[in-house]
This record gives C-alpha cells, structure tokens and sequence, in this order.
C-alpha cells in the first residue's frame, strides 16, 4: 500500500490547485495523487472518486468546495491556511490556477452584465487573488515556489463571441508577466508562467461545438477540430502540463504555450 509523504516522515510537496473536480483539473488531480505529494483542491464541488482514491491509498488529498465568484474568500482562507502550516512543513509550493468559465456565447453587445462579471471573477480576479494570497503567505520561504496559470490562446488571439473569455485569459497572461518582475527581484521569488495548453476535449469544447452559429461565427471550426481527432483528451493535456510544470526552464517565459 502506498504511503504518505507525512507518514513516512518526509515533508510533501504542497500542490494547490483549483477547478480540480472535472475535466483537465481532475486529470490533473489524479496525476499529481501519488506519494510524496499533498494535494489541496479548491472547486465548487467535491470528487468523491478523488477522494475514495486518496483514502484507499492513504494519500495526502484536502478538498475545498469553494466558490471562485467569491475569490476574495478564497483567498483570504487559502493565505491564513498558509501561514498556519509554516516554513517547515513543505519541500515545494506550487499553486495552479486552472478554474474557468465560458459565459453564454455571444457578441459583447447581447451579453448579460451579471454573466460577465461571473466570467471575469471566476477567470481573473480570483486567479490574481490566489496569487497575491499564495505570494504574500510564503514570500520569505526559501523552498522552491511555482505558480502555474492555466491560460488560452484565445488570451493571445481575439475571437468573435468569445470577449470576456478572451479578455480574462489576457488578463492572467499580463498580470502573470507583472508578477514575474516582481518575483524575479526577491530572494526567495517563485518561478511563474501562464500557459496555454492547447486544446482539449472537455465540457467547455461541448459548449462551443453546440453553440448557435449565427451567434458564434466560428462554431464550425470546433466542431471540425472534434472530428478531425484534433483534441487532446484531458489525460493527455494533464500529462503535458505537469510536464511542463517540471522543466529546469520553468519561469523562464512568463507567457508560454504547451505545444512550444
């Protein structure tokens, strides 16, 4: 059976990572399940298959069923979570902020405020809340620190009916290139990137094939990407992820792409 990095009296590897309970948050999660490594998962809804997994394998799994509309509160209880654990009980922190949400598709000009603001808090402002929460808690520990942004190439190429999902991943693109100025200039700075990581077969891919073309002109390439077999399953994109995550270059290029 295998056992825990605290039951074997080593320190873990501390990963906190939301929208882990679908799609390629959940593949995720499920990759980075193994000994060594203390998982936190922050999303609206619990896995129970996640948590059955870590239990019958005594792994190290803390699920949060959080709102991320409300990343202030996410926040504030992710940075006291922090402090309480101290310097000492870590080998290495990594916060991935992968949580998202595609508003109702459509031209800026019918969308619904309430919508939009959803989009924006989930996509931007709780990604930017996290970081500042994560930073501030851990910024003079000296254990090797990541921040690993899940972004879009849509944050880097405009599309019609896509404009507040657009404009969040920009968003984290920016702020993540801000941060690694501010980073770079610390002693005990993380290493921090917002990555796109191509595309890939989840609900959000169901929701733009199906969208109405005529409110989405480009409805029509989703849909030849699915049947060309031109998505990666969340598995595989998790996997490229991670291992992206890994490179001694990681940091390097504030902004970058998994297929580069």
């Amino acid at each position: 059976m295998a056992m825990s990095a605290n039951i074997l009296g080593m320190k873990p590897h501390l990963y906190i990572l939301t929208g882990a309970s679908r799609g390629v948050g959940l593949a995720m999660a499920e990759q980075l399940l193994i000994s060594g490594n203390s998982l936190l998962c922050i999303s609206r809804h619990a896995n129970s298959d996640l948590t059955l997994a870590a239990d019958s394998a005594q792994l190290a799994l803390t699920q949060w069923t959080l709102d991320l509309s409300d990343g202030q509160a996410a926040s504030v209880r992710l940075g006291q979570w922090l402090e309480d654990q101290g310097p000492s009980a870590f080998a290495s922190l990594t916060l991935i902020n992968n949580a998202g949400v595609i508003p109702r598709i459509g031209p800026l000009s019918d969308a619904d405020a309430h919508d939009l603001a959803h989009a924006l808090r989930v996509g931007l402002e709780a990604p930017l809340q996290l970081c500042a929460a994560f930073l501030g808690a851990t910024g003079s520990w000296a254990m090797p620190k990541r921040v690993l942004n899940i972004s879009s190439g849509l944050g880097r190429n405009a599309m019609a009916s896509q404009s507040a999902y657009c404009a969040a991943k920009a968003g984290m693109d920016h702020f993540t290139r801000c941060m690694a100025l501010d980073e770079a200039l610390k002693p005990h700075g993380a290493k921090v990137c917002a990555l796109a990581p191509g595309v890939i077969d989840t609900d959000m891919q169901v929701q733009l094939r199906g969208a109405d073309s005529e409110a989405f002109p480009n409805q029509g390439l989703f849909a030849q990407l699915k049947a060309q077999g031109q998505l990666s399953s969340p598995a595989q994109a998790a996997s490229r992820i991670l291992a992206f995550l890994e490179r001694a270059d990681f940091g390097q290029n504030p902004v970058a792409d998994v297929r580069n």
